[in-house]
């Protein structure tokens, strides 16, 4: 009967568990976007992990599957994921008593007298010994589960952390390729410079031959032509290093990857930005940073369970013989059973400590979680604006090259009528090139903005989680 009760408050015991009960802590939200007014919002976007195949680029999309498969960073964080996993089953283990088994063979002298002159007697005696052990320390106080919960949601944070650490890595290709697509439009822009500029400097030097144009204009039609051929050279540089930054991205060495020219930048599409508190649920940096403040409060509750007794239940069954013949018998049976308490009486206030600096840390915590939180508001808001005020200006940018190009015509169709100077056709053509270039780059910033926005808003709008690391990854042998 007695065992019966123990037994029972023992387990009504450990149903208790010091500390406080977690809550999710309140970030104040708006009801909407500031900077998402006079957006035209398009229907439901079949994007969920996959954000980048919005872009409906086929490059794009045979690239960034890559990144999650091969890219060794990102592996890195995998297994920093992993170990947080582990560490969850460590602890997890305590729960569970702790059984063993002891095969133990010694001798022991002992002895009378002074021996160091001679006199007394040693005595010698062997002993065999095998034995099982068992101990079990319940979780009275909840210091156990605790500990669980906190490795528990540390892991779920370093998840998160994963997933951050994935969308950043694949946001960071999809902008290094629409640079190279740019680059590339650029480049081409430049070897059509480069045709049309070798054009008037045939033109321009009949025209000389024929007495009807000077040196002058043909000294500037060469020197057109140069500066036309430096342009085109310029972009190969950072093209290159692009294309090896992706490389790296991707898990490959430079040396072995390339991307063919793609010149021609495709039609920016419109993210829809959803709602505020969307970004709670769907940013995975913010899912780490509640985690840690989970933690954190449960890391409280392990620091109080140190004001309790510790209860410790062991038991010891074996055979002690002084030989191994016959080891296994009833005569040479032992055991023992019993529990221990453990209490410290005074610590000069290490617990109280504990617990403060505890407290300390959620507090911490929650205060990064908020923090965050602002600046994820503010990442949007800043790329909402900044995609707004590009999609204008590329408008105003389309407009100012359609009057450059009819400018520079009126003014070639004059140079050959001989009415105006080749400096007129010049000045036209630098207006030309630099308009359509500054379109070019309009539209370069305009696919770094939406690629940054969607990282702001988490790497999607639907309810499904990006593809994760995980099914690809192969450990390294470490036999």
């Amino acid at each position: 009967m007695k065992k019966h009760l123990i037994v029972g408050f023992t387990v009504l015991l450990s149903a208790c568990a010091v500390g406080p009960d977690y809550k999710r802590p309140a970030i104040e939200t708006p009801a909407q976007f500031k900077e998402n007014r006079g957006w035209v919002q398009t229907g439901p976007v079949a994007v969920q992990g996959a954000w980048w195949t919005v872009f409906n680029d086929a490059t794009l999309n045979t690239l960034e599957p890559r990144v999650a498969s091969a890219n060794q960073s990102l592996r890195a964080s995998y297994y920093t994921y992993q170990q947080a996993l582990a560490l969850t089953d460590a602890a997890r283990a305590a729960e569970f008593p702790t059984v063993g088994a002891t095969v133990a063979s010694s001798r022991t002298s002992s002895g009378t007298g002074n021996n160091i002159v001679g006199t007394g007697a040693n005595t010698t005696v062997s002993g065999k010994t095998a034995s099982f052990t068992a101990s079990w320390v319940p979780d009275l106080w909840g210091k156990v589960r605790r500990q669980v919960e906190a490795d528990t949601a540390s892991s779920e944070a370093s998840l998160g952390t994963l997933r951050a650490a994935q969308l950043s890595l694949q946001g960071t290709l999809a902008q290094d390729y629409f640079q190279i697509r740019q680059l590339d439009s650029q480049t081409q822009l430049a070897l059509d410079t480069v045709a049309a500029d070798e054009k008037f400097l045939t033109i321009t030097q009949n025209r000389y031959a024929a007495g009807v144009a000077t040196r002058a204009d043909v000294a500037l039609a060469e020197g057109q032509l140069a500066s036309a051929r430096v342009q085109r050279v310029t972009f190969g540089v950072q093209r290159a290093q692009l294309e090896h930054a992706i490389a790296v991205l991707i898990g490959e060495a430079p040396s072995d990857f390339s991307l063919p020219a793609m010149p021609g930048m495709p039609e920016p599409h419109a993210i829809p930005a959803g709602l505020p508190s969307q970004l709670l649920l769907r940013r995975p940096d913010l899912q780490a940073a509640e985690r840690q403040v989970a933690a954190a409060n449960a890391q409280i509750g392990v620091a109080k369970s140190a004001y309790f007794p510790a209860l410790t239940l062991s038991g010891q069954r074996g055979w002690r013989s002084s030989t191994f013949t016959n080891l296994v018998s009833a005569p040479n049976l032992f055991w023992s059973m019993g529990p221990s308490v453990a209490e410290t009486l005074f610590d000069g206030g290490a617990r109280s400590a504990q617990v403060a600096q505890s407290r300390a840390g959620y507090q911490i915590a929650v205060a990064q979680y908020r923090q965050l939180g602002l600046q994820a508001l503010q990442q949007v808001e800043d790329q909402l604006v900044a995609s707004t005020v590009l999609a204008e200006e590329d408008n105003l940018q389309r407009q100012a090259v359609t009057a450059a190009e009819r400018s520079l015509r009126l003014a070639t169709d004059q140079y050959k009528a001989g009415t105006v100077s080749y400096l007129n056709v010049v000045t036209a053509q630098t207006s030309a090139y630099t308009s359509r270039n500054a379109a070019l780059l309009i539209s370069g910033q305009r696919f770094t903005a939406s690629v940054a926005l969607i990282q702001a808003l988490g790497g999607g709008w639907g309810d499904e989680i990006q593809p994760l690391l995980g099914a690809d990854v192969q450990p390294e042998h470490t036999d």
